[in-house]
């Protein structure tokens, strides 16, 4: 049971304003340490209070926000951003 990472439209336009070398570094990251795993949740931290049900990845001084999906086997990254501004 390996899940694939998935990255929703607005991941996608977030990805595209960030510098291509930090943005690099996210997709190989989401790509090396949660595509293909079964154990996708061993990388990332479960988020509480209104983001409930909702990961984190952290990358650096980056976050990226992921919903897992059990019943298709997906990973969806909802969020990515700079500590900073991502909560």
């Amino acid at each position: 049971m390996s899940y694939r990472v998935k990255l929703s439209p607005k991941a996608q336009k977030q990805l595209r304003k960030l510098d291509k070398g930090i943005a690099g570094l996210i997709v190989r990251y989401l790509y090396k340490h949660v595509d293909g795993t079964d154990n996708q949740r061993e990388k990332g931290k479960g988020l509480t209070a209104n983001r409930s049900g909702q990961w984190r990845y952290r990358i650096g001084d980056y976050r990226v926000i992921c919903e897992i999906i059990d019943d298709d086997l997906v990973v969806l990254a909802i969020t990515v951003g700079h500590r900073k501004d991502i909560y």
